[in-house]
């Protein structure tokens, strides 16, 4: 479990599934691989590289390039999350996790940069990662072992 526990720890988990970052790295696994949401809602993130391009977008490159990079990790408000994310989809993570809105996206400012850092080694995203599916099999199937 070398990756879930790198990025658990690093997100102050310990590697412990139990616990609010287990399940808010639960629920940004579900959108990653997630296609789209019921009704034309939210949506997936398209995965990793999909999540990348969202805040690149959002006229957050900087910061996207400094947590894929190998320096030290520019930060992001929750505001800056939820418009990187759009509102549905920050939403459906609150209601997943049972949190409000505004807790919700400040739980993802604190925890992507810090999730993407950790799955872009050497300060590249993985060949692998392009496609939500692969990364959250990755991932997910490191949250069940």
């Amino acid at each position: 479990m070398g990756l879930l526990d790198s990025v658990l720890g690093a997100i102050g988990g310990g590697g412990q599934q139990g616990g609010g970052e287990g399940a808010l790295l639960n629920a940004v696994i579900g959108m990653l691989g997630q296609g789209g949401a019921p009704g034309g809602a939210a949506g997936g993130l398209g995965g990793l590289v999909g999540l990348v391009e969202k805040f690149q977008q959002s006229g957050l490159g900087p910061q996207v390039a400094s947590w894929i990079g190998t320096g030290q990790n520019m930060p992001v408000s929750g505001d800056q999350v939820t418009n990187a994310l759009g509102t549905g989809a920050v939403g459906q993570i609150a209601q997943q996790l049972g949190l409000s809105h505004g807790d919700a996206a400040g739980q993802l400012a604190q925890m992507l940069p810090q999730l993407i850092d950790k799955l872009s080694p050497n300060g590249q995203l993985p060949q692998g990662g392009a496609g939500g599916g692969d990364l959250a099999s990755l991932l997910g199937g490191l949250l069940k072992s």
